[in-house]
Parts: C-alpha cells; structure tokens; sequence
C-alpha cells in the first residue's frame, strides 16, 4: 500500500486543493505518512505568486530528496504549471502535474509505484497540452522508462486555459489546527491584473455548484466544526458562471438559511465586490464574521492604472467608510503591493498616507517580483531591491501600529471567541482563542477546542489579548 505525505505552500485556495488531493488518495487506499520522511511519495504542492515562493519549493524538493533519495517526489499546483520543465530538471523530482491535472494525481500515484525512481530531464510532466497553443496538435511526450504517454504541461504563453472543476475538500489544518475549516467554493480569475501570474496557473473563474456548497458545510456542521471559512482565489465572482447565475450574496443567504453552521467567515473578497447589501448582511447577522479582507495593492491611482487594477483609490475608501459606519469593530485586512515598477516615492508615501488615516486592523505586505509572462515584467523602471526592502519595512512598522491599535481599542469590549487547541509549547493553564473580528485572544483557563466563549478582554499581551471568561463554561452557540 502506497504512502503519501503532502506538503503544503501558499494560499488558502492552494491549501484546499491539497485537502482534496489527501482525500482522494485515502479514498483509492493510500495511506498518510507521519512526515515525509516516511513517505513512497511525497506531493508538493507549491505556490508561484512571487519569486520567493519559487525558491521555497525548490528548496523543500532538494532537502526532501537530500534526505532520502528513494522518495519520489511529485510537484503540483501552481509553480508546476507555470514552469514545468525548470521543476523537472530538479534531482529527485519523479512528475511534475499541472493545476489542470490535479485530479488524476490519485491514479498518476498509483501506477507510478513500481516504476523506478525518475530524475532531471526524463521526469514526466503532466499537464494539458491544450492549454498551450504551442504544443498544439504535438504529438505526447514519452518516458523512455515505460514509454507511457505523457502530456506535455502548459508553457506560459499569456492564454489563460479552461478548466471546468473545482477541487473539493475542506482544509482541516492549517490556522486554528484542525478547529476551523476551509472550504474553497471559487478557483480561478477572468481579471488580468499586471503582476499576477494566478489566471494563467489557476485558468478561468469557476465555481463550485450552490447545492455542493450546502452541502458540504452541512456535512460539516454535523460533524462538529462551529466555524468555517469560505475562501476562493476571486471569491466575489461566485457564481457568475453557473446556470442559472448565483450571486454570491445570495449564497450566503442560502447558507444562513439552509445549514447549520454557526459562524461562517469569508476569506479575501476584491474591493469592488463589498457592496452596500453585502456590508448590511454582515451587520444584521451574527452568525457571518465581521472580517473583511479586501486587497489594496496600492493607493496611488497612477499605480493601480498601471496594475490593470479596476478601482481607484477613493472607491476603495468609500469600502471601508461603510463598513466602519455599520460595524466599528471589524476586522478590516488588506494586502499591499510595494516596489512596482515605476512607483515612485510619492506613489509609496500616497499608500503610506492612505493606510495611516483608516480603520486597517492588519496588513499583508508584499514586496515585488517579476513574474514571468505578466505585462508588469516587461514594464520599465523596475527599482533596486534595497528601495524596494526599505518600504516593505516602513509599511510593516505602520502595519504593527494599526493592529497594536485595534487590539487596544478591545480593552473593556466582550468579545465571543472560538476556542483553538493548544500548541504543544503552550501553557497547559491558558487556552488560545479567536474572536469573531479576527483577533488572537488568550484565556487564562484550560478549554477544550471548538468551543464559543463569551469573553471580556482586559489587556494586551503580545500581539494578543488577555481575556476573562464570562461564563465558566463554554457557551452553547446563538
């Protein structure tokens, strides 16, 4: 019986793939390793937003095969697809399997057993080759191990490929281990933003049918989750792809009205999506978090033009104006894009004056890198990477003080907080919580995992709140 370990990178959406693959191999019979040294094979399924996510990967995949040669390694996910062939010259690399052939890593896995051990250039890559106008009507490449045919997988060419399936299973690790999780409704992006490589990784929106989603949130309701959280790589455009069309407020209606879950949580949501109705459903229902995580990228209009990105900057500060009018006390995120080429430090100081003057509670800050095959890598004016590291640095530091100010605007609130498990270094008296506007809270009594608790929060710790429980025992949820 085959064993398998996967090793994760990158975003939520890419972490829900991997669930989706874990569940596919228990079903045909493999089995979990502990880690991947114990593994027959170990999947990696990377990410290729930024340059570092690259080296990351390929760093994983030369200490996995360092350790234990024997192990085939198959790499996945979005580095695969973009660059297939630069992973299969790697040493230890056994297959390399695009985005757009995900599903078939089950039974790629089974058949690859006995073969043996495949490296450098005659590792198979499996792709769609129709994504490729280039590989057109070519004929499939050959292993010369078994001479089986093999497709070659999609070379960026600035097409974006058609997939038609969503992978589907919750994440259960991860934030939260285990206490919140994540399932992926959305994949894919029609937008063609300057920087981002995802649309030609990810293909085409697509969403996964309303009746599925219901589903499997119902599934897991039932199966004890109190929480769990929506994600999708472009999750304000659920649905537009269905038939008949389903407007992603509407989902949420559905679900609040058709399962039992009792607190749900959306992931990262573009700007333009936060309408006035989405915002007013968030406040009138206590059972949706008032977190929104909407992407800034950058507050100088010259460039957002230049990202292809489809708001301005006053667009996105009427967003948060409406939600601090209607929820003062939610979680407002964004992640910001420093170094583009051409920005200029008035352009840096615009982002910086921006962020200063609004309700953020916390940032995700990227620094930029080209990624090959998007408009912006052919842009001029491209800036040293010390300029580039040197506003990274001073959008974290304005970063710490906006979330050092939300937690300390909580001191006296009574928050209602999701009991998390305890990390093994923990003090085994304290339990750690997150509360429903996304805040790390610690309680100063032992609790089990998964449980709401109404909590009155006292003072800061380190990047946490110190909090009192209300009640002495959890509290059923309302």
């Amino acid at each position: 019986m085959t064993t398998f370990f996967i090793q994760q990178f990158g975003c939520r959406a890419t972490q829900a793939d991997g669930a989706a693959i874990e569940r596919q191999l228990r079903e045909q019979g493999s089995t979990l390793a502990a880690d991947n040294t114990a593994a027959d094979v170990v999947v990696l399924n990377t990410c290729t937003v930024t340059a570092a996510a690259d080296a990351q990967a390929r760093d994983a995949i030369r200490k996995i095969h360092a350790a234990n040669p024997a192990t085939r390694i198959l790499v996945t996910g979005c580095y695969a697809q973009r660059a297939p062939e630069e992973i299969a010259a790697l040493p230890g690399v056994s297959f390399v399997v695009g985005n757009s052939h995900k599903p078939q890593i089950p039974t790629l896995l089974h058949s690859i057993t006995p073969l043996p051990q495949l490296t450098g250039p005659e590792t198979p890559i499996v792709g769609a080759e129709l994504a490729c106008p280039d590989n057109a009507g070519a004929p499939p490449a050959r292993s010369v191990h078994d001479n089986r045919p093999l497709h070659l997988a999609p070379i960026l060419t600035g097409d974006i490929f058609q997939l038609t399936d969503v992978l589907v299973a919750p994440v259960l690790g991860g934030e939260g281990n285990h206490t919140r999780p994540t399932l992926k409704i959305q994949d894919g992006c029609n937008s063609r933003c300057s920087f981002c490589v995802i649309p030609f990784v990810r293909g085409k929106s697509r969403s996964l049918s309303q009746h599925i989603v219901l589903s499997e949130i119902q599934r897991l309701s039932d199966s004890g989750f109190r929480e769990i959280v929506l994600s999708g790589i472009n999750l304000g455009t659920y649905g537009r792809d269905l038939t008949p069309r389903v407007e992603f407020l509407d989902l949420l209606r559905c679900i609040l009205d058709e399962t039992s879950v009792q607190r749900l949580r959306i992931s990262s949501i573009e700007p333009l999506d936060v309408t006035q109705d989405l915002i007013d459903f968030f406040a009138c229902n206590n059972r949706i978090a008032p977190h929104f995580h909407m992407p800034l990228q950058s507050a100088s209009d010259r460039i957002l033009s230049a990202m292809h990105r489809w708001y301005r900057a006053e667009h996105y500060a009427r967003r948060v104006e409406l939600i601090h009018d209607r929820l003062p006390n939610a979680a407002i995120g964004a992640d910001v894009i420093t170094g583009f080429p051409g920005e200029t430090d008035a352009d840096h100081a615009a982002t910086l004056n921006f962020i200063a003057v609004r309700p953020f509670t916390y940032l995700h800050i990227f620094s930029y890198s080209p990624r090959p095959g998007t408009k912006a890598a052919s842009l001029s004016g491209h800036l040293p990477g010390h300029v580039i590291k040197n506003r990274a640095r001073q959008l974290r530091s304005l970063a710490d003080s906006k979330s050092a100010a939300f937690r300390r605007a909580q001191i006296g609130r009574t928050l209602r907080v999701l009991t998390l498990r305890r990390d093994p270094s923990d003090d085994v008296d304290s339990t750690p919580a997150l509360s429903d506007n996304y805040l790390q809270v610690r309680l100063p009594v032992a609790l089990p995992p998964n449980q709401f608790v109404e909590a009155n929060v006292a003072r800061l710790g380190d990047k946490h709140l110190l909090a009192e429980p209300v009640e002495s025992a959890p509290l059923a949820a309302r």
